[in-house]
């Protein structure tokens, strides 16, 4: 069969188009915003990508179109799909219904972390030598990819709350069907589609419907958002983790505060002992960073244990663990400044991410390039609380474009530390390279392509140095 995917470019479609292309399937398609790493993953894997979403970018001889959720109606190719009465499908079930039926899919949900956690899950099951598929929001470090069939029975999807598709606005995670569902946290998020926190925990509840009584879930049991949700009903066997035992919602049957739990042997979260009902499992060491990371370790390593894994003997397999590209990923350093590129979408995710840096990096100076493009951050929905999230970085520039629909004033006067604002990413590089010293560690934060800033300003520096 024939395909094109209509928004490939985006982090799952493009796991969807590789998988299509791995079952044997003939794959184009188009996006107008084309960036690495997802755009070079696909030129590697000879899938064409088309710029823009002319009608002429699809091919004749089609004979499905996948429409990714970022499209809706007005939109040309969109427009020419439904005239020509072409058969259509949405990424999520063309997922279930080609490579999810006959495997056990372990979901992994939540505002944060779900490509992190649903990496580690799937590194631990390769560990135990399941050979398992998976999905993954992002480039998976350690397989180079961020998806695949696999050949064993389970399957790792990143389940994500947005919506399917123009034609199908439920949650895109009620398409998988999960015998495993990770529930790692619920913020409000998604302002363009969501009203509150209650819509999404609505969606969330029919996730929570979908597992099976013989299955598990893999709650984060200090939210009580994720608390409401299963007040809501469940009928499914749960497993709470978390760090801090003040805030966990109920105790468990176990009689200690989480099943799951850890105690850290290393501020920064790099290394710390995992306990599993009271008992010690083992200790990890790994080079990941901040108690989010821990957290969401602790979800994967209950995710595993939930379909058979003896996770005492994959624990040293973490240590080897190289995460996701986009997350917390160093890009290069130059003159004693180190560079990091990071998938940043809402306001927790930046002050736990920076809080591990923080704790890993001391009083050293960090600097931190925001763009705020996630529909909810352009929105100004988390506007109030951009501020606060960056307390613990010394200096912020603050990319301002034209077509920001809110002030950016006040969040930069709000800065614990200095604050500027650029209106392009030339004027921020320019910023950057004028104040970054010997020392610095510099943080770009974006859930977009920052055009191509991370590795624009390393070269800016290089240049600096060689200019004298």
């Amino acid at each position: 069969m024939k395909l094109h995917i209509l928004g490939i470019a985006g982090t799952f479609m493009g796991g969807v188009a590789t998988l299509a292309r791995e079952l044997g399937h003939q794959v184009e398609g188009s996006d107008q915003a084309v960036y690495p790493p997802m755009s070079t993953l696909l030129e590697t894997l000879g899938i064409e990508l088309r710029q823009g979403y002319g009608p002429a970018n699809i091919s004749a001889d089609c004979d499905e179109i996948v429409i990714g959720n970022a499209l809706s109606r007005g939109n040309p190719a969109v427009e020419q799909v439904l005239d020509d009465g072409r058969r259509y499908i949405s990424g999520a079930q063309w997922l279930a219904e080609n490579v999810l039926p006959g495997r056990d899919v372990l979901a992994v949900a939540g505002t944060h972390g779900k490509t992190t956690t649903t990496s580690i899950l799937t590194w631990l099951l390769e560990a135990a030598g399941r050979a398992p598929g998976f999905l993954i929001g992002g480039v998976a470090e350690d397989f180079g990819v961020s998806a695949r069939v696999g050949g064993g029975r389970d399957f790792v999807v990143e389940a994500d709350e947005y919506d399917t598709a123009f034609f199908d606005k439920r949650s895109k995670f009620v398409h998988y069907r999960p015998l495993v569902a990770i529930l790692n946290n619920l913020e409000f998020d998604h302002a363009d589609i969501f009203p509150d926190v209650a819509a999404i925990q609505r969606q969330f509840h029919h996730l929570v419907r979908t597992v099976p009584r013989r299955g598990r879930l893999v709650v984060n049991g200090e939210d009580r958002h994720l608390a409401e949700v299963l007040a809501m009903g469940c009928w499914t066997p749960v497993q709470t983790f978390g760090l801090d035992a003040g805030l966990a919602i109920k105790p468990v049957d176990a009689g200690v505060a989480f099943n799951w739990t850890a105690r850290l042997l290393a501020a920064d979260g790099s290394a710390f002992v995992v306990v599993h009902d009271g008992v010690d499992v083992g200790e990890v060491q790994w080079p990941l960073l901040g108690r989010h990371n821990v957290m969401n370790a602790l979800a994967a390593l209950a995710g595993a244990h939930a379909v058979g894994v003896n996770v005492a003997e994959v624990l040293s397999a973490l240590t080897g663990f190289n995460s996701v590209k986009r997350r917390m990923e160093m890009v290069g350093a130059h003159a004693g400044i180190t560079v990091y590129d990071d998938f940043a979408h809402h306001p927790t995710a930046i002050a736990t991410t920076l809080a591990g840096l923080r704790a890993k990096v001391g009083d050293a100076r960090v600097v931190v390039a925001m763009e705020p493009r996630s529909n909810s951050m352009r929105l100004g929905a988390h506007a109030d609380a951009l501020a606060p999230s960056l307390d613990e970085a010394d200096a912020v520039v603050f990319l301002h474009r034209p077509e920001l629909a809110w002030d950016a004033g006040k969040v930069v006067a709000d800065l614990r530390g200095e604050g500027m604002a650029a209106a392009d990413v030339d004027a921020l590089i320019a910023m950057l390279v004028s104040r970054a010293r010997a020392g610095d560690h510099v943080v770009f934060m974006s859930n977009g392509g920052f055009d191509g800033a991370p590795r624009r300003f390393l070269a800016a520096l290089q240049d600096r140095t060689a200019l004298g």
